[in-house]
């Protein structure tokens, strides 16, 4: 940076600390960065939507629709060599990343990742990548927020939250959904709510959604007006709903994991696109509604026009014909996930949340169907209730997050009739979800590693802390044939520990350990010098830290189960170092005032 901006950026950061409090400040931020999330909301779409009537409403006409075999192939290519030769970097999903930064790398995003998702995700959607555009505007709008943070030398905890309140200005601006927002918030990025917390949530998410109205107008994703009452009689139904999603999310999640396991034994880039990109290439020909997004399909589910979404269809079922729609339905709900794994797989870039809206709305539609055409009902389920309802089951359940859902659609249908409802499904889908699945397809490879940050203080102050700044090298090691007079003369005399790592002299491999107590008693008996060896004192650790393996919650629960003040630490099955039980409660104790700030 020329020292003409540096000594620009200093000026303005002395005159914001003598005249803009810090809180005032974070409120300001907190609007810029709601701008800025709606933004890279607007420009997502926009680029996506302009591929997409570039490519069909041009090639389509002129070369027939055979072409969409060959338009994801394209797409990932496209992607392949935009991140190879532009970006220059890996970009990640859009969410899980976000996460990781929070967890792993103290809310500090790299400044590709700022750009990274608006030059990929819009190929990969628009080519016909069976994803959504969420995930990529909430991590653009993330990493916005993380630099403008660093920037202006915000701390950790300032700027995990102006992250959150970046999601929430991203989710706002797409679904024009300001309190869903500020919930997702909350419970996706697992964000506290306190007072402190609160108002920045408030402005970034109104600075998103008023972005999204000067852009867009009044145009929301999923238009529809509420016409059919809830009916008390229809409860077991909304329970029935539940059940059923949370086995769709259970579905969706050992699907989506499966596949992501399958395309990672792949060796190379360039073989998982090929693959990935043919397999969606038949899918989106032999299943057209499986092409992208899924908005257009979602919305003619929502507004009771199944015929439209299902037309043109591959086994030319009759569509006059409601048993032929629901095998339909059925089919676009088993292969969307399917779909949108592959996506991921062969280097796409985009997000689940279109996904899980796209399969509730399919999952809720089919179930009424189904009910209303099995002769056991006196009156007939609302199908569009249903539809909705059935979106909020499938995200409480995916996601794991419950509020989010009932928030979302309750906002989108403009009022609060279908509530019960909307709780009923919800609460289901996620408990028996989290029963069988504990984590959601954002968290489960973060909670894998031990990294991720969740509601619970001490897990999450402790998956902020960083190993190698509690592990202590200044330890004299011994070895096994050394004896007690150089155990003595060599390490006990130029140490000011009382513990003593023993080593093999090749491999540096840990071997045992000598207290300073074990010796106590024989070290002034100088007979014993040349007689008592290393391996005649030396004793078998309670517990052994590994580096690569151990995260912190482990580290603390050894020490725990061991009652252990010291414990050594290995590093390639060679000894590395000591962890204090003192040193470490001091880092966790100055980590719980920062992350509590």
């Amino acid at each position: 940076m020329p020292q003409s901006k540096k000594s620009l950026l200093t000026r303005f950061l002395i005159w914001r600390a003598k005249h803009i409090s810090q809180r005032e400040f974070v409120y300001i931020l907190s609007i810029i960065v709601g701008f800025t999330s709606g933004l890279g909301a607007v420009i997502l779409k926009n680029l996506t939507h302009y591929i997409q009537l570039l490519l069909e409403g041009r090639l389509i006409q002129k070369y027939s629709e055979a072409v969409y075999f060959a338009y994801p192939l394209i797409g990932f290519a496209l992607v392949y060599l935009m991140i190879r030769y532009v970006i220059g970097n890996k970009v990640n999903h859009g969410i899980p990343s976000t996460l990781f930064a929070i967890s792993k790398r103290k809310g500090l995003m790299k400044r590709y990742q700022m750009v990274g998702s608006i030059l990929t995700a819009p190929l990969t959607v628009g080519f016909g990548g069976s994803v959504g555009l969420e995930g990529p505007t909430v991590s653009t709008g993330a990493a916005i927020s993380s630099n403008i943070s660093r920037l202006f030398h915000m701390n950790q905890a300032t700027r995990t939250l102006l992250i959150g309140a970046a999601a929430a200005g991203a989710m706002s601006s797409i679904f024009k959904a300001p309190i869903a927002a500020i919930i997702f918030a909350i419970e996706v990025m697992s964000l506290d709510l306190t007072l402190a917390s609160l108002l920045p949530l408030l402005l970034a998410s109104i600075s998103g959604v008023l972005t999204s109205y000067f852009f867009f107008g009044s145009e929301i994703l999923l238009p529809f007006d509420l016409q059919d009452d809830f009916i008390i009689n229809d409860v077991p139904y909304f329970i029935l709903l539940g059940v059923v999603a949370a086995g769709v999310s259970i579905y969706f999640t050992k699907v989506y994991g499966s596949i992501q396991n399958l395309f990672d034994r792949i060796n190379g880039p360039i073989k998982r696109l090929l693959i990935g990109g043919v397999a969606i290439g038949v899918i989106v020909f032999l299943v057209p509604p499986l092409y992208g997004e899924g908005y257009e399909v979602m919305n003619n589910m929502v507004q009771g026009n199944p015929t439209a979404a299902l037309k043109n269809n591959i086994l030319n079922i009759d569509l006059s014909n409601v048993w032929g729609v629901i095998v339909l339905l059925i089919g676009l709900l088993l292969f969307k996930i399917v779909a949108s794994a592959i996506t991921f797989g062969a280097g796409g870039v985009g997000g689940i949340f279109a996904p899980t809206l796209f399969m509730g709305c399919i999952m809720g539609n089919c179930l009424a169907k189904i009910l209303n055409n099995i002769g056991i009902l006196q009156s007939p389920v609302s199908e569009s209730n249903f539809t909705l309802v059935g979106m909020t089951g499938l995200m409480a359940g995916v996601l794991h997050a419950p509020l989010t859902a009932i928030f979302l659609i309750a906002e989108l249908t403009g009022g609060y009739e279908l509530f019960l409802p909307l709780m009923i499904t919800a609460t289901i889908s996620y408990a028996i979800t989290r029963y069988f699945v504990p984590y959601s397809v954002y968290t489960m490879e973060l909670a894998k590693k031990g990294e991720l940050i969740t509601h619970n203080k001490d897990k999450a102050v402790l998956t902020l802390m960083d190993m190698d700044s509690v592990i202590e090298t200044n330890f004299v090691s011994v070895y096994p044939d050394m004896t007690l007079g150089e155990i003595i003369g060599q390490a006990v005399v130029k140490s000011n520990r009382n513990i003593f790592p023993v080593l093999n002299r090749k491999t540096n491999e840990l071997i045992g350990i000598i207290l300073l107590d074990d010796i106590r008693s024989i070290m002034f008996d100088q007979n014993l010098y040349k007689e008592v060896k290393a391996t005649d004192v030396m004793q078998n650790p309670p517990a052994i830290i590994e580096i690569e393996k151990d995260r912190m919650t482990q580290v603390m629960q050894k020490f725990q189960d061991s009652g252990a003040w010291n414990l050594p630490v290995v590093k390639n099955d060679q000894y590395y170092g000591f962890i204090s039980k003192s040193k470490l409660l001091t880092a966790y104790r100055r980590k719980l005032i920062s992350f509590t700030e």
